[in-house]
């Protein structure tokens, strides 16, 4: 049994403890000390409490939502915010602020389907390429130049300009021009740890390239991925508000936000609140998640941190 007189005085201690006994302690210690340094960073703290609100707020739509989102009405058409219309009217007569939330959906579909597309395709192609070397490394890393030879958004213009507008359509545009960071960043972790003692302990352990790769090589690179993921997340929503305004993105009558701009910039000198306020809800969700972004990288990578 136990002696219950030498174990630690609280969790927080258990958590801490400098020899931790087992190697669940070792991972829930790690996990710990992450989320002391991250809370410690208040601008963090501050995008996790927006982004959390926006996740909420797509949840429990429609609930929150205090109009139908996509229901005319003529009559209250270009109102001023008001208590009726907290954040006014647009040219139709709908609800803005209904408008916003709704849109909110869109606004995490997007970003969540390509946050999970183009960071799994770039690990793969980029630890393929700095595992394998030789011609496969030279091949794959030119396909890679080749998608950053143009700008992310012209690509994905006439990517979905091909395919037709729609928002999935959208979301597989700026999946496929978003992977080649990725990539890039994966093969520059690989190289550094390919020639490691752990991998040549693995080999001779009779480990095969696909083992060494998913059980060695890709922890290695995660972590990298996570804060670079999150960083981008706000190029995400601004790449996908630009499709929206030009018409190719989520189509009507579905709310999203960079639609919203586009209709209201007609209106944009006498009626600011059409446009401006979906331009501040895009505003404050990119902010919230560089804010985040920060965040991770002071835990995932101090040393990147403090260059």
């Amino acid at each position: 049994m136990t002696d219950l007189s030498t174990r630690p005085a609280s969790t927080r201690d258990w958590l801490l403890s400098d020899a931790p006994s087992t190697r669940r302690q070792a991972r829930l210690g790690a996990l710990y000390q992450g989320w002391l340094t991250f809370r410690a960073n208040t601008l963090a703290m501050v995008g996790l409490v927006i982004l959390i609100g926006l996740v909420l707020m797509a949840i429990f739509a429609p609930w929150l939502s205090p109009y139908d989102p996509v229901a005319q009405n003529l009559g209250d058409r270009l109102m001023p915010p008001s208590g009726a219309h907290w954040l006014g009217t647009d040219a139709l007569g709908r609800d803005i602020l209904s408008r916003i939330i709704w849109g909110s959906r869109v606004t995490l579909f997007i970003v969540g389907t390509v946050a999970l597309i183009s960071p799994i395709l770039g690990l793969l192609i980029g630890t393929v390429a700095g595992f394998a070397g030789g011609w496969v490394d030279q091949v794959l890393m030119r396909i890679t130049d080749i998608f950053l030879a143009f700008p992310k958004l012209i690509l994905a213009l006439a990517l979905v300009a091909a395919l037709g507008p729609g928002i999935f359509n959208a979301v597989l545009a700026l999946a496929i021009t978003g992977w080649p960071p990725y990539a890039r960043l994966s093969r520059a972790e690989t190289l550094a740890v390919r020639h490691a003692d752990y991998i040549a302990a693995a080999r001779l352990q009779g480990a095969g390239p696909a083992r060494l790769l998913v059980g060695h090589v890709w922890p290695m690179c995660v972590s990298s991925l996570i804060v670079r993921v999150a960083l981008d997340m706000a190029g995400i929503i601004l790449s996908a508000a630009g499709l929206g305004f030009l018409g190719l993105g989520a189509q009507p009558p579905l709310a999203e936000w960079g639609a919203m701009i586009s209709d209201g910039r007609t209106y944009i000198l006498d009626h600011w609140w059409v446009a401006a306020m979906p331009g501040l809800a895009i505003f404050i969700v990119s902010l919230a998640f560089n804010l985040l972004g920060d965040g991770l990288r002071d835990v995932l990578d101090p040393k990147g941190a403090k260059e």
